[in-house]
């Protein structure tokens, strides 16, 4: 696109858009109040053009960035947590957010996010409704075992599987208030466990009609990583071919080392932990699959079948390198956890390589 000659800053919120025009050749700013999409695409298209825009991803999601983009307006969705800051700025308001926006535009300050097409977002939403059904099955089960606990009934055995159910089943407790607990977060549990399987059964009925379908069929190559893990990556990630190396994928999903440099002291720390926390656990729990020797198992030669050679063969590069990495981290003492994460960034780098192939 040509050089812009209008640059617009858009703050953006449920009930009201502000809007910050900066003419970069005089310097003239100028602010607007503006009511909803429509009117901030209408006035952008209005303006001298070529014209570019900005503004802060937040909940308001990506219908102001398509409106433009029909109007004919060059957008940037920029990356909030990326955005420069003054750490002695005390001030803050809408027309001074917009400002600060188109500035650090003029500047090329700013570190865009994609903006995915309507199916990828509407499949991503699928898939984090998922994810929030995990978390809400978990935090209902440990409520009911915190309360057995509590009354003195503990499973021996390893919980929810097998015969916790029956065992469960046949707990009763002495005060009829606490039993009465007892069936009610019994109920919750029984709820989120339907609500989740509901949700596995649903994404794994449209993965095949969705944009991902041919990525996610390589990235199942992969050891530990089944139809869930790749749609999870798919819907966080995107584009795999956006990143030119597999580095940059490890950064963006913040599973590299954060660093404190000066002068000849180099500190490298824990992890940056920027990006999709969804996508840095799928990978993590993918990656403690890794800590046994190199095997082809009969679910993984099933998933493999039909698939590139190279992607298999990546996959099987990739249990032969993450194998060596568990092992030679134990033989130095770095707990299971740390290694599991070091596992997880190398598998992010396989990832990248699978879903590339042709």
């Amino acid at each position: 696109m040509a050089k812009a000659r209008t640059l617009v800053g858009l703050d953006v919120h449920a009930t009201k858009i502000v809007a910050a025009i900066l003419d970069p050749e005089t310097g003239e700013l100028r602010s607007r109040k503006l009511g909803n999409e429509a009117a901030a695409a209408g006035l952008c298209s209005a303006l001298p053009g070529p014209v570019k825009a900005t503004y802060e991803a937040g909940p308001t999601g990506y219908a102001l960035a398509r409106a433009l983009k029909e109007a004919g307006v060059e957008c940037l969705v920029a990356a909030p947590g990326k955005i420069p800051r003054g750490s002695t700025e005390r001030v803050k308001t809408d027309r001074r957010d917009a400002e600060n926006l188109v500035r650090l535009l003029l500047a090329g300050r700013l570190a865009a996010v994609r903006v995915p097409d309507p199916a990828e977002e509407a499949l991503r939403d699928l898939v984090r409704a998922r994810e929030d059904a995990r978390g809400d099955l978990m935090r209902a089960r440990h409520r009911l075992s915190k309360l057995l606990l509590r009354h003195g009934h503990r499973y021996e055995g390893r919980a929810w599987r097998g015969g916790h159910g029956r065992w469960l089943g046949g707990v009763e407790l002495a005060c009829e208030p606490a039993q009465l607990a007892l069936l009610d977060y019994a109920g919750c549990v029984e709820l989120a466990e339907a609500r989740r399987d509901r949700l596995d059964s649903e994404i794994a009925r449209l993965v095949p009609e969705s944009p991902w379908a041919e990525t996610v069929e390589r990235l199942r190559c992969l050891r530990g990583v089944d139809t869930l893990t790749a749609v999870g990556l798919c819907s966080e990630v995107g584009d795999f071919r956006r990143f030119a190396r597999p580095t940059q994928l490890m950064s963006y999903l913040g599973l590299v080392p954060s660093e404190a440099s000066t002068g000849d002291r180099r500190r490298l720390g824990s992890i940056t932990r920027s990006g999709s926390r969804h996508a840095r656990r799928l990978l993590v729990e993918a990656a403690w699959n890794y800590r046994w020797h190199p095997a082809l198992s009969r679910k993984l030669k099933e998933r493999q079948a039909g698939q590139p050679p190279e992607a298999i063969a990546i996959s099987w590069a990739a249990q032969r390198r993450l194998a060596r990495l568990w092992g030679r981290m134990r033989r130095r003492g770095k707990r299971s956890t740390v290694i599991a994460v070091a596992a997880a960034r190398e598998l992010a780098g396989f990832c990248w390589a699978v879903a590339r192939v042709d």
